[in-house]
């Protein structure tokens, strides 16, 4: 099943995608004519660092032993064709992932579970203002402004994907990252098990799974996609903080 959250007569609402036809209480919409919001409204978001080998190498890090973990607020969240406003900072990155929602109040959840509290996939943008991530030791200020947490635009349930998920990211149309979900050193059990092993994780809430190679800076004007197939695309312009 796929989902959408979008904006109707000055509410969010939640409805099911069928073709290109949206059905929400008894109602339905043309998906091209509505307002889409991020799928999901998460109590936290929890992002997944140094989990594409490949990515490691080009940050200069070793692989963890353990998932490398950091939390994004629900303040920094937008969605699909919302405004991405950098900060004034020598370097702001993206880094396309794969994120999963989750569906049910659980903890303590063994990896051979994991799929049974998944919602749905969708497309995440983490961005990163990496010159202070340099001298930031927790990545608060670096990785929880506002806008930081791109999500959408669609939320796919595990039955309707086929893994390993392929994620592509693109700026101005160029493919700068190209990867999929089989080249995580943390595989997406293991990050649930993880995650709920020491947190209670709530509907809606947001795991992003890590970002692949190929990051690199965004500038005011650009058109930033992250792309997973069969799930859709995730378009934000990025524009300059006021």
């Amino acid at each position: 099943m796929r989902w959408v959250r979008f904006l109707h007569d000055g509410r969010a609402r939640i409805g099911q995608v069928r073709g290109e036809t949206v059905y929400a209480d008894h109602e339905r919409f043309e998906l091209g004519s509505l307002r889409l919001l991020a799928p999901a409204q998460p109590t936290k978001i929890v992002c997944v660092g140094v989990n594409y080998r490949d990515h490691a190498a080009e940050m200069g890090r070793k692989i963890p032993e353990r998932p490398v973990l950091f939390f994004k607020p629900p303040s920094a969240l937008i969605g699909p064709e919302e405004t991405i406003y950098i900060p004034a900072s020598d370097r702001v990155d993206y880094e396309g992932e794969v994120a999963l929602v989750i569906k049910e109040r659980c903890k303590r959840v063994p990896a051979s579970r994991a799929y049974e509290v998944i919602w749905g996939f969708t497309c995440f943008n983490d961005v990163t203002d990496r010159a202070t991530q340099a001298w930031e030791l927790n990545w608060v200020r670096a990785k929880g402004f506002d806008t930081s947490a791109a999500l959408g635009p669609v939320l796919v349930s595990p039955d309707e994907v086929s893994e390993p998920l392929r994620i592509e990211t693109r700026v101005n149309g160029q493919v700068r990252q190209r990867s999929d979900t089989g080249q995580l050193i943390f595989a997406i059990p293991q990050l649930i098990e993880e995650i709920s092993s020491f947190m209670t994780l709530e509907p809606g809430d947001v795991i992003a799974t890590g970002t692949p190679a190929g990051v690199g800076p965004l500038a005011p004007g650009d058109l930033v996609e992250v792309e997973i197939e069969g799930i859709g695309v995730l378009r934000n312009r990025v524009a300059r903080a006021g």
